[in-house]
């Protein structure tokens, strides 16, 4: 009983990163309605350029950060132009097939420029493992989660306090009739990709850091687990991707440790057939961006 609490309290520290995988994914089907395939390959081009820049030029979180954020949000934008903006009226599965297609650009742009090696990155935490008794903590899943959590809560406040949440909100609920009242749903998309891509660009580099590592294959790693949690919290809840974030850190860490590490994803993927299943619509699907 030990090992299962000491387990599910790793697997929430680690599910609140996940959660801000999957809120990326949610936020923009749930303005557009269409998947953006690229996300995860998109954090993948910030935390490289980041660390690329701390290790080659000037040692600096501050920088390392600032710089994963800023590549993060030019290559969202250029992916909403290209791939959304330019075919918005058209079928959703135009943008989500250009949306692959950048992500295999963009893992090929990396191979190609660190000759597919992966990147060490050093964790700027340097907090050691809390002890609590029998219980522990890590020093930088601890940090990961407190980070995670201002994140979410920040997120949570611009989409329900104030008037960019409410024309988010009325975009995924009704386009058409937000359009009519005003707001401009180009501008919208947008906005959604600049701020999903600073969240992914903060939250992708302490997830690498918690790593010590990034490789070509992170952003699969990102795109995988960012889309398992939108569907087991439900396509377009908020809350409901936050509560799949946690879900599937906990039952990946009790995985790990009950069944070894080779069994870790394929018990997130069974999860995962099992609600496809059973509760198709997810823990709190609406179909559109909700409470």
């Amino acid at each position: 009983m030990l090992d299962f609490f000491q387990n599910t309290l790793d697997g929430a520290m680690v599910g609140a990163s996940y959660a801000l995988l999957g809120l990326g994914f949610t936020l923009t089907f749930g303005v557009m309605r269409r998947l953006n395939l690229s996300y995860g390959p998109t954090i993948m081009m910030g935390v490289y350029a980041g660390t690329a820049v701390s290790l080659n030029i000037y040692e600096s979180l501050a920088l390392a950060l600032a710089v994963s954020v800023l590549i993060s949000i030019i290559v969202g934008l250029c992916i909403e132009g290209i791939c959304f903006g330019a075919v918005r009226s058209d079928n959703p599965l135009a943008s989500m097939v250009s949306a692959f297609a950048v992500w295999m650009v963009l893992e090929e742009i990396i191979i190609l420029l660190t000759w597919g090696r992966l990147f060490p990155v050093e964790n700027p935490t340097g907090l050691a493992t809390l002890i609590a008794g029998p219980i522990s903590i890590r020093g930088d899943y601890l940090f990961l989660f407190i980070v995670a959590v201002v994140l979410m809560t920040l997120l949570y406040w611009m989409l329900f306090q104030t008037t960019f949440g409410r024309q988010v909100r009325a975009v995924g609920e009704n386009p058409k009739a937000a359009r009519l009242m005003g707001i401009d749903i180009g501008r919208v998309s947008r906005q959604i990709f600049v701020l999903t891509s600073v969240f992914g660009g903060l939250v992708g580099f302490f997830i690498a850091a918690s790593m010590h590592q990034i490789t070509p294959g992170f952003g699969l790693w990102a795109t995988v687990k960012g889309l398992v949690v939108m569907i087991l919290g439900g396509i377009g809840s908020v809350p409901g991707a936050v509560l799949g974030g946690f879900l599937l850190g906990i039952v990946e860490l009790n995985a790990l440790w009950y069944l070894g590490g080779g069994y870790r994803d394929l018990v997130a993927f069974l999860l995962l057939f099992l609600f496809l299943v059973v509760r198709p619509r997810g823990l709190l699907g609406t179909g559109r961006i909700g409470v």
